[in-house]
């Protein structure tokens, strides 16, 4: 036990350096930050207090560690109705390779809405009417592409990495023409692309239902949109969580088929200071569920609500969950759909 301990505090060691470079980035100084919108309507019912409980085909979006546990085969599907026009699309599937480990496989697309064009450019900025109205319209958008690969190495430990390819189009080309410097305009381009990685563990300690997790989300170069470069979200998780009533509740005994759970997430991105997140479940006879969760020190974010519905379709299990989250006194509330199918 001592010894796959401190490999474990190992492996956790060496993902903390990439979170001492996080530190070291200003706030809002990061780009594409569609990557930190993530799928699963349970994670975020729960306050995103999920590197813990990330399991199976949504493992790919949190914690890559989490795909080992996967069933021979899965399907997550996430609609998220997100800010203004915004909308986020996710699919992911997972495949058991037995002792081999598992694979994954993920895409997310992201639809920013319709916006209006606007330049500094004469005839248009001299319109009394609309100054600075083109009278055109562009539609941005962005999409990842991504393989996971996770193996439990030990019966309680599971080590995952994944690689996507991440792209994020500001306009409706790939290149116009745009202000560069006063009075200055060139061709540039509004297309950023790049290849980034995730890296994940997952550890149960076998006392009770304890379990920790940490993950590294979106390690890679920068991005050069036009002139400039600019940083992804590298996005720092480390997490516990555990029932608390239950078989195997640290507060009391209960039922096989009922428990009340709670996890906790400290989360740090390179773009603000460190978060938390913290998230409360009740699942009753494997059937229903009703969550709750809080993410402190944002700007706006912070109560999460959802409710999950289970159920076996002939030889597969669904899954339908839903879950809102807050957005403060000006924004409103974000919503997101998920549907999961497993095949054992």
């Amino acid at each position: 036990m001592c010894t796959k301990l401190k490999a474990l505090l190992g492996l956790v060691a060496l993902l903390v350096p990439c979170a001492g470079t996080a530190m070291a980035q200003k706030v809002g100084s990061t780009s594409m930050q569609f990557l930190k919108v993530l799928p699963s309507a349970r994670a975020a019912a729960l306050g995103e207090a999920y590197s813990v409980w990330a399991a199976g085909a949504e493992a790919v979006f949190w914690n890559p560690a989490g795909l080992a546990r996967a069933q021979r085969h899965e399907v997550s599907l996430t609609y998220t109705d997100w800010l203004f026009d915004a909308r986020q699309g996710a699919f992911s599937y997972a495949h058991h390779l037995g002792t081999l480990g598992a694979i994954g496989f993920q895409v997310q697309y992201v639809d920013f809405g319709v916006f209006e064009e606007t330049t500094n450019d004469r005839p248009y900025i001299s319109n009394p009417d609309q100054p600075g109205v083109t009278g055109r319209t562009f539609r941005p958008f962005s999409y990842v592409v991504g393989l996971t690969y996770a193996r439990h190495l030990t019966d309680r430990f599971a080590l995952g990495f994944g690689a996507k390819y991440a792209h994020e189009s500001l306009f409706d080309g790939g290149a116009v023409r745009a202000q560069i410097r006063q009075n200055v305009f060139d061709e540039v381009d509004t297309r950023a692309s790049a290849v980034l990685f995730d890296f994940g563990i997952r550890y149960e300690t076998g006392f009770r239902s304890v379990q920790i997790a940490s993950a590294v989300q979106n390690f890679g170069p920068d991005v050069r949109y036009a002139v400039e470069s600019y940083p992804v979200p590298l996005l720092f998780r480390v997490g516990i969580a555990a029932d608390l009533v239950g078989p195997d509740g640290l507060l009391a005994g209960g039922r096989e088929d009922s428990q009340i759970r709670a996890a906790f997430d400290l989360f740090h991105p390179n773009d603000y200071a460190q978060q938390m997140h913290f998230g409360m479940e009740y699942e009753f006879m494997h059937l229903l569920s009703l969550r709750a969760g809080y993410k402190f020190f944002y700007d706006a974010d912070g109560l999460t609500l959802g409710a999950g519905l289970r159920y076996a379709l002939g030889g597969a299990g669904v899954a339908i969950d839903y879950s809102y989250g807050s957005m403060g006194d000006y924004l409103s509330g974000v919503q997101r759909f998920s549907l999961m199918i497993v095949i054992p």
